[in-house]
């Protein structure tokens, strides 16, 4: 009898579940913009690898406070100076419910290395990847490289077979507008499923039930909402029409926080916001300056920089969230250091005579490049810097517009002048000094550095950072190196920006300052 009232209660209770009765809860969330693909591999960039990171996993991850954690690798030891092991997960399996092995992961390595792929950097390093077994791999990289798996945390595996099958083997290119099944479909081993996808209007994922690890939330469903326009973002969170928004508007951080209904989470997040400038073809492709290029000159360089009022910008338009950037990278980041981070002294006379001894008395005319729904004001930092430009006798011409188009334009390079963010993936110094200011050559290196700025003994530098293992003879090298780029003025760095999330009061969740949201956390009371 007692046997089968408790067979009776257990499927009760499990209809319950599937019914939606007992611990259904749905997160609906809305951001300013969209991820670009569901291709892991398409796009490096926070926002569409914090939100495919719920259907993809790395074989190492992060865990609430940013430390390396096991995922789809249970241990990771390096047996050599070139050599890493990695102990994969038993048991795995992915969405469509085949195994995962080590295939999966050498096909993925090999796929984020390969032609169209966004993730080379992560990769790059990488010289062969060799099968032990099922579930052991060994990964030799080209130099000693101490932060691999620190690197990997954000490079997701994806199934060999289910990508051969759907003509996914190569990663959507978002530079050339290619696209393939994995843009709009997915077949991960993370947490939640992809149920549907409209590009623009609405991402829908479910829970993974098989996944092999236990759920701290208790969300089953999650329903994206990309909102562009700010005020109407604010209003549907006020009425209740979605849980979570981000970021929240800086002008709008006090109101909602008196909100008795909502909660808002403040704080300091890892990317640095900067400008950046065609310093390789002789002649720029948007300018009024024919047979030259006005970039090449560090007077031209150094002028732009002491025109921009990084101050004004801080609490007019950032209403205070923000710190001011003399490095590329900031606070939380491996390798920053405060008494590098200087700025040079914003001084608009100086940059009209830097000007002139360019060459330029009456200044010159340049597009600038900007996304206008990606980071915090990024629209109206641009306008405010072409205001202040204007003032030295640089006219800018500002092509604003969402980061959809905006993002493979640059990423081609075809730009003259361009506002970029950027959070470190492996939270170490490493990472901005080889993506963004390294000389743009194999491996990844540079591939972020859309105006090929160039400096051999900082490519000497960083090479040697990412394999040295003594931390002050590592650090001196990193300053050495920022304090390089600094001096040639590389790129114009403009401040590290805050977080903000929106939420109702009956949502908890973990805020990375990596601005990455894992759903996995979420809780709705």
């Amino acid at each position: 009898m007692k046997t089968t009232l408790r067979t009776l209660a257990i499927a009760v209770g499990a209809a319950l579940v599937l019914s939606g009765a007992v611990h259904a809860k749905t997160f609906r969330i809305a951001d300013q913009s969209d991820a670009l693909s569901m291709d892991p591999h398409s796009l490096n960039e926070s926002m569409q690898l914090s939100f495919t990171g719920n259907i993809y996993e790395p074989l190492v991850g992060r865990d609430k406070k940013l430390g390396l954690t096991p995922a789809l690798a249970t241990k990771w030891t390096q047996t050599s100076p070139t050599v890493w092991r990695f102990d994969l997960r038993k048991g795995v399996t992915f969405h469509d419910g085949s195994p995962f092995t080590a295939d999966d992961v050498i096909f993925s390595l090999e796929r984020g290395n390969g032609e169209g792929s966004d993730m080379k950097s992560y990769v790059g390093t990488i010289a062969a990847v060799k099968k032990i077994d099922d579930f052991t791999v060994e990964v030799t990289t080209k130099a000693p490289f101490p932060i691999l798996p620190d690197v990997l945390s954000n490079f997701y595996i994806m199934s060999k077979k289910w990508a051969e099958a759907n003509g996914a083997s190569k990663p959507v290119d978002k530079r050339k507008g290619v696209e393939n099944t994995a843009s709009f479909k997915a077949n991960g081993t993370g947490p939640f499923r992809l149920k549907s996808r409209d590009p623009g209007v609405r991402t829908v994922l479910v829970r993974n039930l098989n996944w092999w690890n236990k759920t701290e939330g208790n969300v089953d469903e999650v329903i994206f909402t990309p909102i562009g326009n700010d005020a109407t973002r604010v209003a549907a969170l006020i009425s209740g029409e979605i849980d979570m928004m981000q970021p929240v508007p800086v002008q709008d951080v006090a109101r909602l926080s008196a909100n008795p209904n909502l909660k808002i989470m403040v704080g300091p997040e890892l990317r640095t916001i900067f400008l950046g400038m065609d310093q390789k073809r002789d002649e720029l492709l948007f300018s009024n300056v024919k047979g030259k290029n006005p970039f090449k000159d560090k007077n031209v360089r150094q002028a732009f920089y002491q025109a921009i009022d990084i101050e004004l910008i801080k609490t007019k338009i950032m209403r205070g969230a923000a710190k001011p950037m003399g490095m590329m990278f900031g606070p939380g980041i491996k390798g920053f250091t405060e008494e590098a981070n200087k700025r040079l002294a914003y001084d608009p006379e100086n940059s009209k005579k830097l000007l002139a001894a360019a060459g330029y008395p009456n200044g010159f005319e340049v597009k600038m490049n900007c996304p206008n729904d990606r980071y915090v004001n990024d629209g109206e930092i641009c306008q405010a810097v072409a205001s202040m430009l204007a003032k030295v006798g640089v006219k800018i011409n500002l092509e604003a517009e969402s980061k959809a188009t905006y993002f493979p334009k640059i990423l081609s390079r075809n730009t003259s002048f361009y506002l970029l963010g950027w959070a470190p993936g492996s939270y170490d110094a490493h990472n901005p000094l080889f993506n963004l200011m390294s000389t743009p050559g194999a491996g990844g290196q540079g591939m972020f550095n859309l105006g090929s700025y160039s400096n051999p003994k900082l490519d000497e530098l960083t090479a040697k950072i990412a394999s040295e293992t003594d931390q002050a003879k590592r650090q001196a090298m990193i300053s050495e190196a920022s304090k390089l780029h600094q001096d040639d003025i590389g790129h114009l760095p403009l401040h590290q920006q805050a977080l903000a999330w929106g939420m109702r009061k009956n949502v908890d969740l973990v805020q990375l300052a990596d601005n990455f949201n894992p759903f996995k956390w979420v809780v709705i009371k």
